[in-house]
């Protein structure tokens, strides 16, 4: 169960939730030209920010801490360095132990990932993987085993511009959501685990005051990706993001219901932003 909820807050908050978000649903107003997929400008994080989140797992009334999250970013010549680790705390590794590593290497000019790095250990479970984009040739190069020094390499073809599970992420901060409604929805494509996901993610508009625990409250944009049912999630059940409603579009919180109990990532700790967070309220 420890492992559960490690993947499934960690990657969800990757937007990909263990490949447990589904395509929403054809009545959903879907405006791909609101968003240029092949490119973006970065006006919203700079070199130097960082943010830790814990996860949580619901299981009846009580919410248990299981585990963090810790996501920064470092700037390159041309490029972004972006990392992500999620470990259990200490208290539960005797149970299970999880360290997972993710780096993605995204371009300055276009927000697009060049590669994209996972060292997954969990419990006896070991996998290493990367991604080397070439976004013009359509094409992916993808490096699997159960360490660097033991992989084997196969091609793929993309089916356009692609995301790994952490470029999607400050490639989706820096979307305007003004020109947005309540309600529609935007595209992402990734590829994971040697598989490409088109998908929808649905926006649900502003939501203020909301309490983010032991940071106060604050005013928020707030998506809605949609649950595929299986052993892990109900079938129609969705997941819901809070971001900051200001320059920053910072993540603060993330819940997912699952069959049993129910999951959420909080963020605990920043700094090093681009922008103050005006989001917050005093």
């Amino acid at each position: 169960m420890i492992r559960k909820i490690i993947q499934v807050t960690l990657l969800s908050f990757l937007f990909i939730g263990g490949t447990a978000l589904a395509i929403q649903s054809s009545s959903v107003s879907r405006d791909t030209n609101k968003v240029e997929l092949c490119s973006m400008q970065n006006n919203v994080f700079k070199d130097g920010e960082h943010a830790v989140y814990t996860l949580y797992y619901k299981m009846g009334p009580m919410w248990i801490a299981a585990g963090t999250a810790t996501f920064n970013v470092a700037e390159r010549d041309e490029d972004f360095l972006l990392s992500a680790v999620g470990t259990t705390f200490p208290g539960y590794e005797w149970v299970f132990k999880v360290e997972d590593k993710f780096e993605s290497q995204v371009s300055k000019e276009t927000l697009l990932p060049h590669s994209a790095t996972r060292d997954i250990q969990e419990g006896n479970y070991k996998l290493w993987d990367k991604i080397d984009f070439d976004q013009d040739s359509k094409l992916a190069k993808y490096y699997r085993g159960k360490t660097a020094d033991n992989t084997k390499m196969k091609e793929y073809d993309l089916e356009g511009c692609m995301h790994d599970v952490l470029s999607i992420i400050y490639f989706t901060r820096n979307i305007d959501f003004n020109q947005f409604n309540k309600g529609d929805s935007f595209p992402v494509s990734i590829f994971l685990d040697k598989v490409t996901y088109n998908l929808d993610v649905k926006y649900q508009g502003e939501e203020d005051n909301v309490k983010v625990k032991g940071l106060g409250r604050f005013n928020t944009i707030k998506f809605s990706p949609q649950l595929i049912g299986g052993d892990v999630f109900e079938e129609g059940s969705q997941m819901e993001i809070y971001a900051t409603n200001d320059e920053n579009k910072l993540p603060l919180m993330i819940n997912s219901p699952l069959k049993v109990g129910s999951v959420r990532a909080v963020l605990t700790e920043y700094n090093g932003l681009k922008y103050d967070v005006d989001a917050q309220l005093k």
